[in-house]
């Protein structure tokens, strides 16, 4: 399909604002829609890429957005402006698109990206003529699972849907094993298709869709197909999305509401009574993904949010059995193992959500501070003080850190003693002598001189509980 026929269809109302009259004659391949900052990598070239631009904050997002689309060859880009309250497209856009030599298509409020995916889709297969192309698009209207066995059955190999999470959607059983494989090769790929575990993986606006065989040895109609089915399915996804999106709109008031210092409990009461939520809820937080946490949520039964405020991400889940869906949680990183930091709080009823919500923001700040990859900290797994200490800016912790044990590591790295240890091993033996000295493999007199020591260099006698609190919470950051 040329990029003509789309300006030419009117019920869709899109608008060619930068590219001119050449650009009418390139070609679409398929319709891609962008959630993320550089997609490069699930890009061939041909694309219409369609994006929402709630993002595109500055002239240099933009210009780095754009460049990418420009190496990757795709053939135009369509901004849609509903999530920036339907004003113009941004100047800094155009500017990027023409510097860049991108073709630029406004998409009105009223069309939804799925619409124009599927008249792309459908143009598509009606120019193939080709019985393999209909009937997948004949499949659409019966859901997900029937896409997949005709999508199956047009290439002539099993396929699946697979959620970020490794979730199966849709498609014969497979093995957990193969699944966690499948997500986890993925998850770490520089660019998608990718053939892993005896199969093919393809993008599919956060879903993957997995065909067995390898793709590099298709012929070019097998490749059409395949094609044809990946935008199909993510054609499925970008329904699943609008759907959520309505539902997320009470997000943001919500979190808002709570967030914020001055809101009444009156004004939350007000902003919970739009959502479906009357009992126990998980809340999760990390930095950006939403489509992770999105995933991640959608796993479980029950109503569920999902919203962001200032770069951070909340998701909040209705559930009935929370340490249930919190060990779930835990297992399911622990399978995919995605790059993911993330704080969970659960909020045993509706008039503690504020709370909950501050405590979701501290664990998160402390599984940030693991060294791990994936890192999942619970709020009431963890003591009261750490949390206080996760809610302190990093600059002020380093420093009180610094301040009380700074004599104590200069004098261990100068003198090679053990002084940091064995004030360590001493609070934790809440001030045995005995009990310390004997970990220590140290006679009692040794302890006690290093204990002098400790006591002249921090000028913090141990013998008093305010001083041990010191000396305790800066060991502990």
């Amino acid at each position: 399909m040329r990029l003509r026929t789309l300006l030419e269809t009117t019920d869709l109302g899109l608008t060619l604002l930068t590219g001119g009259p050449e650009a009418l004659d390139r070609v679409i391949s398929r319709v891609f829609t962008a959630t993320l900052r550089d997609p490069s990598r699930y890009l061939s070239g041909g694309e219409l890429v369609l994006s929402g631009m709630e993002w595109w904050d500055s002239p240099e997002a933009s210009d780095a957005f754009v460049s990418a689309l420009a190496a990757a060859h795709v053939t135009a880009l369509g901004a849609g402006t509903a999530e920036m309250g339907g004003g113009p497209v941004p100047s800094h856009v155009l500017d990027a698109c023409e510097r860049h030599k991108v073709p630029l298509v406004a998409v009105p409020v009223h069309v939804s990206f799925a619409t124009i995916s599927e008249r792309v889709i459908l143009g598509l297969a009606s120019s193939r003529g080709l019985d393999r192309h209909r009937s997948l698009v004949a499949a659409v209207p019966a859901g997900l699972s029937a896409l997949v066995e005709a999508g199956s059955v047009a290439l002539g190999a099993p396929a699946w849907v697979l959620t970020a999470a490794g979730r199966l959607l849709a498609g014969p059983e497979m093995a957990g094993d193969r699944r966690t494989t499948l997500v986890r090769r993925v998850l770490r790929a520089d660019r998608l298709p990718v053939f892993a575990a005896g199969c093919s993986v393809f993008d599919c606006r956060g879903w993957f869709l997995v065909i067995a065989g390898d793709h590099r040895t298709w012929d070019a109609d097998e490749q059409a197909v395949a094609t044809e089915f990946v935008t199909l399915v993510g054609l499925e996804r970008s329904r699943l999305d609008e759907t959520r999106r309505i539902e997320n709109r009470a997000a943001g008031p919500l979190l808002k509401v709570l967030l914020s210092e001055s809101a009444t409990q009156a004004e939350v009461q007000s902003r919970l009574a739009t959502t479906e939520f009357d009992g126990p809820v998980v809340v999760l937080s990390a930095v950006g993904i939403p489509a992770v946490i999105e995933e991640l949520l959608a796993s479980f039964p029950g109503p569920a949010l999902v919203g962001a405020v200032e770069g951070e991400t909340f998701g909040l889940l209705g559930a009935d059995e929370p340490g249930a869906v919190v060990a779930a949680l835990k297992e399911t990183l622990r399978i995919t193992s995605p790059a993911l930091r993330m704080g969970v709080s659960v909020c045993p009823d509706l008039t503690s959500l504020r709370t909950a919500v501050q405590e979701v923001r501290h664990a998160r700040k402390l599984a940030e501070l693991s060294a791990s990859r994936t890192s999942i900290v619970v709020g009431d797994e963890v003591a009261s003080h750490q949390l206080l200490l996760a809610a302190v800016p990093d600059e002020l912790r380093r420093s009180f850190r610094a301040k009380i044990l700074g004599p104590l590591t200069a004098y261990d790295a100068q003198h090679r003693s053990e002084l940091v240890r064995t004030l360590r091993v001493f609070l934790e033996h809440s001030g045995s002598w005995a009990a310390t000295s004997a970990e220590l493999h140290v006679h009692v007199n040794t302890l006690r001189y290093r204990v002098s020591r400790i006591a002249e260099l921090t000028g913090r006698d141990l013998t008093q509980f305010a001083d041990r609190v010191d000396l305790y919470m800066a060991l502990q950051i």
